[in-house]
């Protein structure tokens, strides 16, 4: 008897989702066609966006990088065989055993059937990374972008997490003479999930740019008036562009009517089992930033991620034995500081801080744009 067909879809071109495929696209290739396994991969940009190099694409056109960082699906895998890669936005997802239903709603009204569903899909940003869905939109975005950093000289960064700082340390590398506040709603620069120690040394290397960092303060109403940004505090800041880099938040509003809204948390976070299925829904699983799990967002986790919930799937289809668990590494940071210098934080042994050189050899410099290009296959 005939095995019965099964149809792997995965949600969200990025990092997570892009893991999860190919590593499945590894494994069923190498299982007997017999099986008929399809893979389909839904993303709303026929192109994976490389968020690390997104800032400094934004602020300047030096070196072109929007050439690179805009990294097309066109490699033959993604509709090799029983693949196949849908440009489209998901709108709903449907999980009902009862009535034999397993299917997601896309914005173009195509229904797609699965078997096993991956739940991948990343992010929504502010400012100068929330980006169109098309590639022309995307570059005339960029060029706007940049006019308005050209011409600015008092700008304001409301956030001082990686997004506020790294932005910071690329206009200072565009003009330093443009004078940069980074207002951030903490007592400390970035969160509390990193040491005081590091918190405050890498403050210190932006001060040491001529940043300004107002702390324990908030922003509220993100408009310039009378040529001042007013925090709540009562301070007034000279600014004639403010911009906010508050961090993202998880894209998962399609998910809303899933278990009527329990299967998020408040924050629009993908409540999952150490297994990373949801809760309540076995043949569906989540990777990347949308997960409830006590770590920091960030693509370095996505690795971990991807095997736990590739292996898993394989034990649904009956490839693999056993169950796996994700369990978190220790944290790592890099920040950059412009293109020559930074500040990083690796939670291993006593806690171990990185400087300028370093940051600059690992991130700071390249920005990690090849090694993305080749660990995902792009």
């Amino acid at each position: 008897m005939a095995a019965e067909p099964q149809n792997i879809v995965i949600v969200g071109g990025g990092c997570a989702g892009l893991s999860v495929f190919n590593a499945l696209h590894a494994k069923l290739s190498k299982v007997s066609s017999s099986t008929k396994t399809s893979l389909t991969l839904i993303t709303s940009r026929p192109f994976f966006t490389h968020i690390p190099a997104l800032l400094r694409t934004a602020v300047t056109s030096e070196g072109h990088l929007e050439e690179q960082v805009l990294m097309p699906l066109t490699a033959e895998r993604f509709t090799q065989g029983n693949n196949k890669l849908i440009v489209a936005s998901v709108v709903n997802v449907v999980d009902d055993s009862v009535q034999g239903q397993h299917h997601v709603v896309l914005d173009n009204g195509e229904i797609v059937s699965f078997s096993v569903l991956v739940l991948a899909p990343g992010s929504i940003w502010e400012g100068p990374i929330d980006l169109p869905n098309s590639k022309a939109e995307v570059i005339e975005k960029f060029q706007s972008w940049r006019d308005r950093f050209a011409k600015a000289k008092d700008i304001v960064l409301v956030g001082g997490g990686a997004i506020g700082t790294e932005l910071a340390g690329e206009i200072k590398d565009l003009d330093s003479t443009k004078n940069v506040t980074i207002v951030h709603s903490n007592a400390l620069l970035f969160n509390e999930s990193y040491p005081d120690r590091w918190r405050n040394k890498g403050a210190q290397t932006f001060r040491d740019r001529g940043i300004n960092i107002v702390l324990d303060d908030f922003v509220d109403d993100i408009e310039i008036k009378d040529g001042n940004v007013h925090t709540r505090s009562g301070k007034s800041i000279k600014a004639d562009l403010i911009i906010p880099t508050r961090g993202p938040r998880p894209n998962t509003s399609f998910l809303s009517s899933l278990d009527n809204g329990d299967a998020l948390t408040k924050a629009g976070y993908v409540k999952v089992l150490p297994t990373l299925q949801l809760v309540n829904h076995p043949r569906i699983f989540a990777a990347g930033d949308v997960i409830e799990w006590n770590e920091q967002k960030q693509a370095g986790k996505v690795t971990g991620h991807a095997s736990v919930a590739v292996n898993n799937i394989l034990v649904l289809l009956g490839q693999a034995k056993a169950l796996q668990q994700y369990k978190s590494g220790p944290e790592l940071i890099v920040i950059t500081n412009g293109k020559n210098g930074g500040t990083g934080y690796a939670g291993v042994l006593w806690g171990i801080i990185l400087g300028n050189w370093l940051c600059k050899v690992i991130k700071s410099k390249a920005l990690l744009i090849n090694m993305m290009k080749s660990t995902l296959q792009l």
